[in-house]
């Protein structure tokens, strides 16, 4: 396309004290704000994905370069086989599986230790909408996660709509985690939750806040 009937921006100079906008930073959350302010929405957020064929090592190194700690993982045409998390492959799991089936660790495939899609437990969308962040909290202390996935049901099928994850929810509630044992998590995410006033206390002030987007 020719673009000669375009005419070019002007340009300006960058003043002092300009700053980089974090798009992807999360609003504060309390145990009573909605539930979906601490869902990693899929439709805004590229999730990390991997193949099962995969080897387990190349599974640790794209969660150490992603800064996460759960893969989808998808076959060729996208769809969802499987999810892997760290412990899986922290854990005595790969080292039990590798001496079943007379293979070295660094053998191990993904799907060796993925968690398949038939034994993954998933929460409504629908459900979600209406919960609170408390409600999440709950559900995931309930089943001793750090994860939960959330799926939706559209025309032409299921989806994956977002993931909710342990310590981002701490982040939002203002917490520097000290471990990544699920039990001390959630003992570090009640007890910040107990110290922070609810909405009905808060100032005017804060309850005037606009809504910021999902992250």
């Amino acid at each position: 396309m020719e673009c000669s009937g375009y005419r070019p921006l002007a340009h300006s100079i960058m003043r002092p004290g300009c700053r980089v906008l974090d798009a992807h930073n999360p609003p504060p959350v309390r145990a009573d704000s909605p539930a979906l302010e601490v869902l990693t929405d899929l439709a805004k957020i590229p999730v990390a994905t991997i193949a099962p064929d995969d080897l387990l090592s190349d599974a640790n190194q794209s969660m150490l370069l992603r800064g996460v700690r759960l893969l989808l993982v998808t076959d060729n045409d996208g769809y969802i086989c499987g999810v892997i998390a760290t412990a899986d492959f922290l854990g005595v799991k790969p080292i039990m599986v590798a001496q079943s089936r007379g293979l070295m660790r660094h053998e191990l495939r993904v799907s060796d230790v993925m968690t398949p899609i038939e034994q993954v437990e998933v929460l409504r969308f629908a459900d979600v909408v209406r919960a609170q962040v408390g409600n999440v909290v709950a559900t995931l202390k309930a089943v001793t996660r750090v994860h939960a996935l959330v799926v939706e049901d559209m025309d032409d099928g299921q989806v994956l709509r977002g993931i909710f994850s342990a310590s981002q929810i701490a982040r939002q509630l203002g917490i520097h985690l000290t471990s990544h044992d699920a039990e001390h998590i959630f003992a570090e995410i009640e007890m910040a939750i107990a110290a922070l006033p609810s909405s009905a206390e808060r100032p005017r002030a804060v309850q005037s806040r606009p809504e910021s987007s999902v992250a």
